[in-house]
């Protein structure tokens, strides 16, 4: 056995020459297949690049394809061999070390871009080759009428040595001679095509003025007509030409002969069609592509008056888990599997599949009543998935999640349609997968106006749309005002102002909730530093404190600390002055790295409160290692106090919580206060501060002025 070659010159080289060994075979050249291993070496190194490169270069790919066609690779397996041999060895042999699944990707793309390049040359060339025909034709046709006239040796001699079919009728379709070239092209031996007329040459496929013309012609209306036209063997196979018609006149000018002058296109269009085949049909499954179905889709939504759509978007459920696990070729033939089942299930006139890309099908059915159909068609999908799918020995369970479309035609674009389709899929995904959602337009609004708001936080922050609402923390004990908590709000343009439950988990997600925080943690501390200008330590109630809200992503930012320190210094403000608020649920199981800033906070002065307090689940041990040094009550337990009497099931649980948390030296803070009554019982328990609308709701900082004058005042 040989070794492999090492170097990436030695791979390449060896690619080339197994792309010239497959090749050479059915290319029309004199090069021996060394020389012909030379001039595909460039070609091979160009598509090594073009797969390596940082970005993807269509063109190079498509240069490449055009490259074949000048060396002379005309052969219609020629390209479908090159293109094998790109599939199957070119990452082989020049992706190295870089991403499989990306660099199996970009072939597929390569692969598109060489054979739209082939086809570009292919038919540039094939477009001089016919003008050099139809030049040669223009020049027959002089020579034969010249010959009919002055000398028939002269004509014979052009007649039977054309390359193309000529053949003569007269005005009334009569054949009276053909030549050679036409009779090779219609395999037969007669020269006198049996006494046939020219009009029963009738063919399904001839263009609807093909016969106009040549009435035309014939009565002398018209001197030549060109048109594309097929014929039926003799054999019942289809032969298609360039057919070219000319009337002779004699000398006097009056008609006499028609002139028929044909070159074969049959291989051609073949081709052509292949090509075609290729660039709207899927590679492994067969099924047409994306590409194939946006044509299909957009002619169903632009029918007229009374006809309807339905859509299923399959995906399949967990699918990355068998390319991970049993590797893309197991993938593969389990998706070829899926798409022969799907296939199955769309034979109805005006049903189709269609494979998007990646484990993502569609199926479409059209019609004056697609609201049955197109439920019937994800049923039938559904039941085609239930038998496990066998792959390598392994039976795999097979599971997806359809998002239906459906309504009438033209009054949604494809791309509307397709992404109410996507949207619903993953409606039906997050529902637990294995099942069928049918589109809901204002479930949709809501994620389309969820992207929107994401793709708008960015800029929303560098123009300033965020501020800040203050919310009283009031001490229940003397009803002083202690602090406040700090609430932000996004004045959006066109939505408003929103609340921090329609932007945080988006700020979460993307990333931005860090320099979001950052911006809060700085206005915040610096009104903590004017109101305590204002009001000096605040009396007997002591210094006024600001509360402000860490979320789970901040907390585990490398700069958390470093950050709070800096803001408190360029503000002036000594740490007292701030309480960073973190949810239980944040801090369940949370390990010594991620307490650690927490530590080193509280250790500064920071006071941490421990928010929502008994919705965790947490061990109530685990407050003896928290660096906590306020609970934040949840509501949930508060809120029968609003009515007299209260349940004294939770009266007992929140005497508990307080009766442990002053136990462990911590304060504790009750949300969600909203009557007197519910204020005295949370004072007679033991709580020490709340806040609530029974105080004030959230509102400028003012406000709170306001109030601490109030308190102040008595």
């Amino acid at each position: 056995m040989s070794a492999e070659p090492d170097g990436p010159e030695d791979r390449l080289r060896r690619f080339a020459t197994i792309w010239s060994r497959a090749v050479f075979p059915v290319t029309s050249t004199s090069s021996t297949r060394p020389e012909f291993e030379a001039q595909l070496l460039p070609l091979a190194r160009r598509l090594s690049e073009v797969l390596r490169a940082r970005s993807f270069d269509a063109a190079e790919a498509r240069e490449v394809g055009a490259a074949l066609v000048d060396a002379h690779c005309t052969d219609p397996d020629a390209l479908s061999r090159t293109l094998d041999c790109v599939d199957a060895y070119l990452v082989l042999y020049c992706g190295e070390d870089g991403d499989a699944e990306d660099l199996r990707a970009r072939s597929a793309r390569l692969q598109h871009a060489m054979a739209a390049g082939f086809a570009g040359a292919l038919r540039a060339r094939t477009l001089a080759e016919q003008e050099a025909i139809a030049q040669a034709a223009l020049k027959a046709q002089g020579v034969v009428a010249e010959a009919l006239h002055a000398s028939e040796a002269r004509f014979r001699a052009v007649f039977e040595g054309a390359a193309i079919g000529i053949g003569i009728a007269d005005l009334d379709g009569n054949v009276l001679q053909v030549n050679d070239a036409l009779m090779r092209m219609f395999g037969i031996a007669d020269p006198t095509l049996g006494g046939r007329r020219a009009t029963e040459w009738t063919h399904p496929d001839d263009a609807p003025q093909t016969w106009r013309l040549y009435e035309e012609l014939v009565r002398g209306e018209r001197e030549h007509y060109h048109v594309e036209k097929a014929f039926y063997r003799p054999d019942g196979t289809v032969l298609w030409t360039n057919l070219t018609v000319s009337l002779l006149r004699d000398a006097d000018g009056t008609p006499q002969y028609q002139l028929a002058l044909m070159e074969d296109t049959t291989e051609r269009r073949l081709l052509n069609l292949r090509l075609r085949y290729e660039a709207t049909h899927d590679a492994l499954t067969g099924l047409p592509n994306r590409s194939f179905f946006f044509e299909r889709l957009e002619k169903a939504l632009s029918a007229g008056p009374g006809q309807r759509f339905g859509l299923c978007y399959l995906d399949l459920d967990g699918f990355k888990t068998v390319n991970d696990s049993l590797g893309h070729a197991a993938g593969d033939r389990l998706l070829v599997e899926v798409a022969d089942r799907l296939q199955a299930c769309a034979t109805a006139p005006g049903e189709m599949v269609a494979r998007l890309g990646g484990d993502e099908f569609v199926a479409l059915t059209t019609g004056p009543d697609t609201r049955h159909e197109v439920d019937e068609l994800a049923g039938r999908i559904m039941n085609a998935l239930l038998a496990p799918v066998s792959v390598d020995g392994r039976e795999l369970t097979v599971r997806g999640s359809i998002g239906i479309v459906e309504g009438p035609a033209g009054e949604r674009s494809p791309a509307e349609v397709l992404r109410s389709a996507d949207i619903t899929m993953y409606r039906a995904k997050s529902a637990g997968g294995n099942r069928f959602e049918l589109a809901d337009p204002e479930a949709d609004a809501r994620v389309i106006t969820r992207h929107g708001l994401t793709t708008a936080l960015p800029a929303a922050l560098e123009r300033g749309e965020f501020f800040i609402e203050y919310q009283p923390l009031v001490h229940l004990g003397d009803g002083s005002v202690r602090g406040a908590e700090a609430l932000v709000r996004w004045l959006h343009p066109q939505h408003g102002v929103l609340g921090p439950d329609r932007f945080i988990p988006l700020a979460e997600h993307t990333g931005l909730i860090v320099p979001l925080g950052r911006w809060v943690l700085e206005q915040s501390v610096r009104q903590a530093r004017l109101w305590r200008e204002r009001y000096g330590d605040g009396g007997a109630a002591g210094p006024l404190r600001i509360n402000v809200n860490l979320s789970p992503c901040q907390l585990t930012h490398p700069g958390l600390v470093q950050d709070t320190v800096e803001i408190l210094e360029r503000a002036d403000v000594t740490p007292d002055a701030l309480c960073l608020e973190v949810t239980e649920s944040a801090l369940i199981g949370a390990d010594d790295d991620l307490l650690k800033p927490l530590r080193r906070l509280a250790e500064m002065g920071v006071d941490i409160a421990l928010d929502d307090f008994g919705t965790g689940y947490s061990n109530l041990a685990n407050l003896r290692r928290l660096p906590v040094s306020v609970l934040k009550l949840d509501r949930s337990f508060t809120q029968s106090m609003q009515q007299f009497p209260a349940d004294p099931v939770d009266l007992k649980i929140v005497e508990g919580i307080v009766a442990l948390a002053h136990s462990l030296d911590l304060a504790v803070t009750v949300e969600g206060v909203e009557t007197g009554a519910q204020a005295e019982q949370l004072r007679i328990l033991g709580c020490d501060t709340a806040q609530g609308w029974y105080y004030a709701r959230p509102g400028p900082p003012e406000r709170l002025h306001e109030l601490a004058l109030v308190d102040a005042t008595g």
